[in-house]
């Protein structure tokens, strides 16, 4: 089931049960170590044999593989292109097309760069469908961090699963008025017009009800506070986390001194 406001998807895998800051962790020490790793095939490897399988892991693969294919496949695709033609450099040309000359070095460069955006976005479209929003809140806190810096962080999650519900709400509202919101590009250009004011004022409305629905759950008072959640933080989780911070480690060495 999929959450209205956030990308997260409620299933019972080993990955969900996961505390939230391991799967962070991760996130980011995947993100790491395929930017540290001074091999080209590392983040293509992070990609087919841990973030691929992990999705599958946490029974989220069909979500997680459609905005793949919906959203890195063209991106990345497109870096690649762009990155193999217009790249300088370079010596061992493999052909010429009018004033492009595509080179050996600059298609192993725009490889490297095009893997590893497609790791990186990828690791963290993972970490959003398998960890709900609250619970990540909750654990920073716990953890230390100021409750103004993790509502900051919450907030950046669910702003386009909130703007997109707010849309789809105002685009049935306006069909149901006899706007026409289907058909030829040009049609739709111009149904634009009439959908992004009331999105944007709503927008700003709702900012302003959650900051006096959290007020009025003292957000902003001194003092120790309780959290009716209760996020539990194995010896298994702090195992795989200190192995993520190892396995960084071990890249920046892989890079600096192999």
């Amino acid at each position: 089931m999929r959450e209205r406001l956030s990308f997260y998807i409620q299933r019972h895998s080993p990955i969900h049960r996961l505390n939230p800051f391991t799967k962070l962790t991760l996130a980011f020490a995947l993100v790491l170590i395929s930017f540290f790793s001074p091999w080209y095939w590392t983040a293509l490897c992070l990609i087919l044999l841990v973030i691929f399988p992990l999705a599958i892991i946490g029974r989220v693969g069909r979500e997680f593989f459609a905005a793949a294919l919906r959203l890195l496949v063209p991106v990345t695709g497109f870096i690649f292109l762009m990155q193999s033609l217009f790249l300088p450099g370079g010596e061992t040309v493999l052909f010429r097309f009018w004033f492009l000359r595509v080179t050996l070095e600059s298609v192993a460069r725009a490889f490297l760069i095009s893997m590893r955006i497609f790791g990186m976005v990828s690791s963290f479209i993972l970490f959003l469908l398998t960890t709900h929003p609250s619970e990540l809140m909750t654990d920073l806190t716990r953890r230390g961090l100021p409750g103004t810096v993790a509502y900051v962080i919450i907030s950046t999650l669910q702003i386009l699963p909130q703007m997109q519900a707010k849309a789809q709400t105002i685009i049935a509202a306006q069909r149901s008025r006899g706007l026409a919101v289907e058909g030829s590009f040009i049609r739709r250009v111009r149904a634009l017009v009439p959908l992004v004011g009331p999105l944007v004022f709503g927008s700003l409305v709702e900012v302003e009800e959650r900051a006096i629905a959290i007020e009025a759950r003292a957000f902003s008072a001194t003092g120790p506070k309780t959290s009716y959640r209760e996020i539990d933080d194995t010896p298994f989780d702090r195992t795989v986390r200190w192995l993520m911070v190892a396995l960084v480690v071990l890249s920046l060495a892989a890079r600096f001194f192999g």
